[in-house]
């Protein structure tokens, strides 16, 4: 019976083939969403191993962070760009756990982020999530929370406004439109603990800014930022 499942698996397989949502290329037997090749050569960081890294230096003067991280770059056309498409808007949430998975592979190596109490996703606004459905960034988190043995909480800092496009703004621009868009519901529930705040992509950083000064009034609090990818 499981070698007529098998054989059958395999004929589908050969009339719908699946695609790494990186490269396009047919993905073969054992491989799910991203090719073996792609796995191996997509652009990470190496933010982990970077204390001073580029994400951390956009911060600086700005909030204070214990750590910033970017799992792999972006570019514009490149295969990071079709994740982040995929993710985002072809409904394959699963990617933003992969990623989680892939980054947290990385970050238990980093002595900063084992000390992370719960990872906290940047909200969407609701009429957002009810047209996409989810929140790309909290599959990301549930990914990582596997491998830093930390906990979600995607109910806690919410976004109270929606916001225009970011895409052709300033970085001042993306500031301001930002402003008092976040509020936290439950400060108590985040005294004292490490938060790791994450994003799907940081461009300006002015999103996570936004969120990280709204985190960072609550006594106590430590944070850190993680993303998918960074954008130059």
């Amino acid at each position: 019976m499981k070698l007529r499942e098998s054989y059958l698996a395999d004929f589908v397989s050969l009339l719908f083939p699946q695609l790494c949502t990186a490269c396009g290329q047919s993905l073969v037997a054992n491989e799910h969403l991203i090719c073996t090749k792609c796995r191996l050569t997509l652009p990470r960081t190496g933010f982990h191993l970077q204390a001073d890294n580029i994400v951390a230096q956009q911060f600086w003067g700005k909030i204070e962070l214990q750590s910033a991280y970017a799992l792999f770059y972006f570019a514009k056309g490149g295969k990071v760009q079709n994740l982040m498409h995929h993710l985002k808007y072809k409904g394959i949430k699963e990617l933003g756990n992969l990623a989680g998975e892939m980054a947290g592979s990385e970050l238990i190596r980093n002595d900063v982020f084992k000390t992370v109490d719960v990872i906290i996703p940047v909200p969407l606004h609701k009429k957002r999530l009810r047209e996409r459905g989810y929140n790309q960034s909290a599959h990301f988190a549930y990914g990582l929370a596997k491998t830093l043995n930390a906990a979600v909480d995607e109910d806690n800092l919410v976004r109270v406004a929606a916001t225009e496009t970011q895409t052709h703004k300033s970085r001042f621009e993306r500031f301001n439109n930002m402003q008092e868009i976040f509020k936290i519901k439950f400060p108590e529930n985040l005294k004292g603990k490490h938060v790791l705040l994450v994003d799907d992509v940081i461009t300006t950083g002015s999103t996570l800014e936004a969120c990280g000064i709204q985190l960072l009034q609550i006594e106590g609090v430590k944070l850190s930022i993680a993303t998918i990818a960074y954008a130059e």
